[in-house]
């Protein structure tokens, strides 16, 4: 199984959506659940979203840039 960012259903990298994706979860839920973890760690989880966003890669829309499609609109 690979696990991408999203490029459709992002609030900051898509990480989040991308994580949901891959494994069938609600990703409000997740996000969510993810900024509780935050509150409650002192901000590790945040060094982790981090360091996913840099490691796992933005899924390809299909119009050949997949930077350029944001909310399913391109401009």
């Amino acid at each position: 199984m690979t696990i991408y960012r999203s490029s459709s259903n992002k609030v900051i990298g898509g990480v989040c959506a991308g994580l949901a994706d891959a494994f069938d979860l609600n990703v409000t839920g997740l996000r969510w659940a993810f900024a509780l973890v935050a509150l409650f760690l002192s901000g590790v989880p945040v060094l982790v979203y981090l360091v996913l966003w840099a490691v796992l890669k933005e899924r390809d829309t299909g119009d050949g840039d997949p930077a350029r499609q944001i909310g399913g609109c391109t401009p």
